[in-house]
């Protein structure tokens, strides 16, 4: 039996999940929808600690003032009344024709000026909202043809964007942070800030990079044949892991969007063993506290029954994962194993404190090479362990 769910876990959706009705390029929408309070109402009954949404998740995108108010006056309430808090507020910048070439890089500049006033409304309804993270997925800033862009110029007005963003949070004294959402391709060929190493290199560029940050979603990563986990890592060794999208992929297809862990499965349970138990030989290294947030999509061949069977599922998984890692790593096996895999060894500086290159050089340090090439690293061993963890 899986335990039930509570705020303590921190379980998130995106309002986009659940509110998926199926569509898709080859086909119409496969089931009806329900307001986004219902959704809501109905999350919170299930488990989740908080919701997420796109700005036009709750009202149309030619909204007036007054249905805006309305509508998220009405989410705002079934929130509060169910105990949800809404963590993270995002802006499509990607449905609407006008952003076919991109909103902060698309080459028309009126469409520029228009996608950065629509982003920062919405800045200020997150702060209003009581939301932490401010997430910008930049679907639609890419490009088909090498020809149709000054690359060089596209970069720059990337980061003109983001750093307005960021210093107008900073100017109103919000309290938010930015999670950038990479992703290598579709809806367009090729998406600019394809990986989170290279969202990283453009969070350097910018005047106001420290309020921004990552947030990596395992499909995205997995689209490029990347290892997610291994991205993770390299933002908590940056302090930029600001949120994240769990959900599964099975390899280089388009963006499946599965349950977590429908996808591959050894990878999910790796990623959750970061997440739950922080890293092996460096445990007071950065952790990830933030919320454990679900970006999947309901299958298309689902009615109402299975968006709330596939949102359970996400949850179930997760836990599950959770607590067969937690046991991995208690496992004194596993520990005496890792150890002579010198796992442990590795958080030691290969210079000692104090050390200088020069002091380095004149040392006469024996080595025997050959006696190195034959150890043996147990790393089968150890990875054979985790799938019994893992699988029985």
């Amino acid at each position: 039996m899986v335990r039930k769910p509570t705020p303590e876990d921190k379980f998130s959706f995106g309002l986009w999940t659940v509110g998926w009705t199926g569509t898709d390029p080859f086909g119409t929408d496969t089931r009806k929808s329900l307001d986004p309070w219902e959704y809501a109402e109905k999350l919170a009954e299930l488990g989740a600690w908080g919701i997420t949404f796109h700005d036009n998740d709750v009202f149309p995108f030619d909204a007036t003032d007054e249905v805006r108010a309305d509508r998220i006056g009405k989410l705002k309430d079934a929130a509060d009344k169910a105990g949800l808090v809404i963590e993270m507020v995002t802006t499509n910048t990607f449905t609407h024709p006008c952003f076919k070439d991109g909103g902060f890089t698309s080459n028309d500049r009126s469409v520029r000026r228009f996608g950065l006033r629509k982003v920062l409304k919405n800045v200020d309804l997150a702060a209003e909202l009581g939301a932490t993270t401010f997430v910008m997925w930049g679907g639609r800033e890419g490009a088909e043809y090498d020809s149709s862009k000054d690359l060089y110029a596209a970069h720059q007005r990337y980061a003109e964007g983001l750093d307005t963003v960021a210093g107008y949070i900073k100017e109103k004294g919000y309290d938010l942070k930015i999670g950038l959402e990479p992703k290598p391709n579709e809806p367009r060929g090729d998406i600019f800030l394809p990986s989170i190493g290279h969202a990283l290199a453009l969070i350097d560029h910018l005047d106001n990079g420290d309020i921004v940050g990552l947030n990596p979603e395992v499909g995205h990563e997995q689209m490029a044949n990347l290892n997610y986990t291994h991205g993770l890592a390299l933002a908590l060794l940056r302090g930029k892991l600001f949120h994240i999208d769990l959900n599964g992929q099975k390899g280089l297809k388009y963006d499946q969007d599965l349950v977590f862990g429908h996808g591959d499965l050894l990878s999910a349970f790796f990623t959750v063993d970061l997440l739950v138990n922080g890293f092996a030989a460096t445990p007071d290294a950065n952790v990830y506290d933030g919320p454990i947030h679900f970006d999947y999509k309901p299958s298309r061949t689902e009615g109402m029954q299975g968006i709330w069977d596939s949102a359970q599922a996400n949850m179930d998984t997760y836990l599950m994962l959770a607590e067969k890692a937690k046991a991995f790593r208690a496992d004194s096996e596993v520990q005496a194993v890792m150890k002579d895999a010198s796992i442990f060894e590795l958080a030691e500086p290969t210079l000692a404190e104090g050390e200088t290159v020069t002091d380095f050089l004149a040392k006469d340090e024996p080595f025997d090479a050959v006696a190195a090439g034959e150890r043996e690293y147990r790393y089968v061993k150890l990875h054979q362990l985790a799938l019994q963890h893992l699988i029985g």
